[in-house]
């Protein structure tokens, strides 16, 4: 149900100091989530998926590694909120179009798995 509004539109772009790539990302739940309970968030750009290592998530001004995020018990991610989703990879995309798509992995309490939930948008980085 959520799963066409993850990506924000256009929201790609290349990050300012030529590190990389970031996009804006919505949960995709009904009601805000502490930060521990994102299990995954899974980056592909042009079909070649982006390593763990490299993903970022930001929120109010606000990082951290996805391991890192497993222990923050003290910090939400709020329904509707754009989070930013960056990938350290120099320097940043070409400009163009790119197909890109972000799969959020949450472990909610009552559910015996843990939902993966999938987008892809083909987003523009400008020239």
């Amino acid at each position: 149900m959520y799963d066409k509004h993850i990506i924000y539109p256009d929201s790609l772009h290349n990050l300012a100091d030529g590190s990389g790539f970031a996009l804006g990302v919505r949960l995709p739940y009904y009601r805000g989530q502490p930060l521990s309970v994102v299990e995954d968030i899974a980056v592909k750009v042009d079909g070649v998926a982006v390593p763990r290592e490299q993903v970022r998530f930001s929120v109010r001004g606000k990082s951290w590694t996805l391991d890192q995020l497993e222990e923050n018990t003290a910090e939400r991610w709020e329904f509707g909120e754009v989070a930013e989703v960056s990938v350290l990879q120099p320097p940043g995309l070409a400009a163009g179009e790119h197909e890109v798509a972000v799969g959020v992995q949450l472990r909610i309490s009552y559910l015996p798995w843990s939902p993966v939930t999938n987008c892809s948008r083909t987003e523009t980085i400008a020239a």
